[in-house]
């Protein structure tokens, strides 16, 4: 097809996903796999849901088949109000809470809702791939905010936002208004690492002082096996825009997430969502709903937290043994992945093929860069592969490490 002058700017400039060009090698070749950010499929509750859909298809084929308002199935949105009052978020009424096609039209929605080109947004660095890909076709101006040990460092970032108000600051960037910051507080992606409290707390004043709204994205708190933080959402409701999944704690199949907004918010991005798919899948949200009301989920979370924390730590043990002198990483209390860093010699993006010919996948760290640093970096998944793929994909990456520049 002729397509030579009529692509938008946006057409031309996208970019596929790095993580997705990895899981279609996955898909067509015999490789052990720390790519995609993939629950383990051994876990998923099919019986669970065999029995739900059988039921919801006898009961309430009429409605469970039939469209649903842009905002979400009622009952899914009540059971998840008491879902997140539980965590200690103070959700008043579940028309504070939306229904969205996965996590990932979240982050489309809080673009298309705040974003005019030439604004300002503050990612974390690293920040999480596809959140990038979704907030740069609104051409915003990206503020970077630095992390440590310790998650977000909020002392730097408030010293990088003094800088930009005084007027030492190109006039361009300081009259860009800072729509909001991006974070995942809890079990980062890419990097595992948690955000403290006292950080937490810091974020929201800096919120407040200068005048941003904080996105907190939460797939994986959910899955930590210690006690963490609150979430940003517990400590202001009103400044805090919050999202999560139930990829990660139900099935990634069923492409449900949620938005907790105040309402006025939640019916904006109602009408912007319809532009998009009109509503979220409604068989998705019924079998959701009933395994939320039946009591499934909590123990169902009970039974992945221990079953990613013995991946976790067989890989943490693995790195141990394979990597090479140099080579650090990070050592999460939850979520799914883990972050490598290798000396400074090392590009990993140049690295992939020999990682690939050898039987192993990882995605490169420069891509959760988008200053263009992190060309030493690695992200690791250990929730997908088996325990056997674990011990034997880190030993063919160990061995790629120390091939790569001999």
């Amino acid at each position: 097809m002729a397509t030579d002058g009529l692509l938008s700017k946006l057409a031309l400039e996208a970019k596929a996903s790095e993580i997705r060009e990895i899981l279609k090698a996955i898909k067509t070749n015999d490789l052990i796999s720390f790519g995609g950010g993939m629950p383990d499929p051994k876990l998923f509750p099919v019986e669970e849901i065999r029995q739900i859909v059988n039921d919801v298809l006898r009961e309430c084929p009429d409605v469970a088949l039939q469209y649903e308002t842009t905002e979400g199935y009622e009952k899914l949105r009540k059971e998840l109000l008491r879902f997140m009052n539980s965590e200690g978020m103070c959700i008043s009424s579940p028309d504070e809470i939306m229904l969205t096609t996965g996590s990932q039209q979240a982050l489309d929605l809080f673009g298309r809702a705040f974003i005019d080109p030439g604004d300002t947004i503050i990612l974390e660095e690293p920040t999480y791939l596809t959140a990038l890909m979704a907030f740069r076709p609104y051409w915003p101006r990206l503020l970077l905010a630095p992390m440590d040990s310790e998650g977000l460092d909020t002392d730097a970032l408030r010293r990088i936002l003094e800088g930009r108000r005084s007027r030492s600051a190109p006039a361009s960037e300081s009259n860009s208004k800072i729509k909001f910051i991006y974070t995942i507080p809890t079990c980062q992606n890419p990097s595992g690492l948690t955000m403290t409290e006292a950080r937490r707390k810091e974020l929201v004043d800096l919120a407040h002082e200068y005048g941003f709204l904080i996105m907190e994205d939460d797939p994986y708190s959910y899955l930590s096996d210690s006690k963490t933080p609150p979430a940003i959402k517990a400590l202001d409701n009103d400044r805090v825009i919050y999202t999560s999944t139930f990829s990660k704690i139900l099935a990634p199949g069923l492409r449900l997430g949620w938005i907790a907004a105040p309402e006025m918010l939640t019916s904006k991005f109602a009408t912007l969502k319809q532009a998009l798919d009109l509503c979220t899948n409604t068989l998705s949200q019924h079998i959701a709903y009933q395994f939320m009301a039946r009591g499934y989920l909590g123990s169902y979370i009970a039974k992945l937290k221990p079953a990613y924390k013995n991946k976790r730590e067989a890989m943490l043990n693995a790195l141990s043994e394979n990597m090479p002198g140099g080579a650090e990483w990070t050592r999460p209390t939850g979520g799914m992945f883990i972050w490598v860093t290798l000396p400074e010699v090392y590009d990993t993006q140049k690295m992939l093929p020999e990682a690939l010919a050898n039987g192993v996948a990882y995605v490169p760290g420069g891509s959760f860069h988008p200053s263009g640093r992190g060309k030493n970096t690695m992200r690791l998944n250990y929730t997908y592969p088996t325990m056997e793929q674990i011990s034997e994909g880190t030993r063919r990456l160990g061995n790629t490490i120390r091939a790569h520049l001999a």
